[in-house]
């Protein structure tokens, strides 16, 4: 099942996620029971403990108990309904309240000066953190970031829809100051535009947060410059996820 859901996930670290969440709550519990006598009880089991607490993992649980149980009975290991379905529909575990993430963001007023600071460095991270502040882009998207993405003739980044949160292909218009980032880092001739340590693979999704630290910004986050992006003409804040 593993290897035929391989070509629907955005990249392998998603594969692993979805692998680790089961390995974690589900097989300690259910993982040496046939697959074809787990039932409503067996699937509470895994889900209860973390229903309440880790809310948002019990529900990511629920979802790929419910893709394996699914793609068991089209596999011919099991017949009935899907559990997890049942126990749904029964709503046999309490509603719980989503808790809105916040990203804590730097007040907008400060952000020019932050980057002039960053100008006097010259490790990756803190390239990759202006050309982030400067797009208003995810981390992710700015670290995962290919140069076949950059049209430098046409000034645009194109990221791919697979990369992208909400799934739909995103052009991102390249001005000088961002061209003059990516320049000086064709030399490296890496597969990614922004290389960390180890060849061919993009600097850590921490380098950047580790970075603010370092310069004494413990309290903001870099997903926190999109607030900040926005606040122009009327401050700073925070933003949801």
């Amino acid at each position: 099942m593993h290897i035929d859901r391989l070509p629907t996930w955005k990249n392998p670290k998603h594969g692993q996620q979805w692998l680790n969440t089961l390995r974690d709550y589900a097989f300690p519990k259910i993982g040496r029971m046939p697959i074809d006598s787990i039932g409503q009880p067996e699937v509470l089991m895994c889900l209860s403990p973390i229903w309440t607490d880790k809310h948002e993992t019990a529900r990511r649980l629920a979802q790929r108990i419910k893709t394996v149980l699914d793609v068991a009975k089209s596999k011919g290991f099991r017949s009935g309904e899907n559990p997890v379905t049942a126990i749904k529909d029964a709503q046999f575990l309490p509603k719980v309240k989503a808790k809105v993430q916040h990203h804590d963001a730097m007040p907008w007023r400060d952000v020019p000066a932050f980057f002039a600071e960053l100008n006097g460095r010259s490790a990756t991270a803190a390239k990759a953190l202006q050309f982030t502040i400067l797009t208003a882009s995810r981390t992710s998207e700015v670290l995962d970031m290919t140069w076949p993405e950059v049209d430098v003739e046409a000034r645009l980044w194109t990221v791919p829809a697979a990369r992208m949160k909400g799934g739909k292909e995103h052009r991102v218009p390249l001005t000088e100051d961002m061209l003059a980032i990516l320049e000086p880092l064709k030399a490296m001739v890496s597969a990614y535009v922004f290389e960390g340590q180890k060849r061919h693979k993009p600097v850590s999704n921490m380098s950047m947060l580790m970075l603010l630290r370092r310069m004494g910004r413990d309290g903001f986050t870099v997903h926190g410059f999109r607030s900040s992006f926005r606040g122009l003409g009327r401050g700073g804040g925070k933003r949801t996820a």
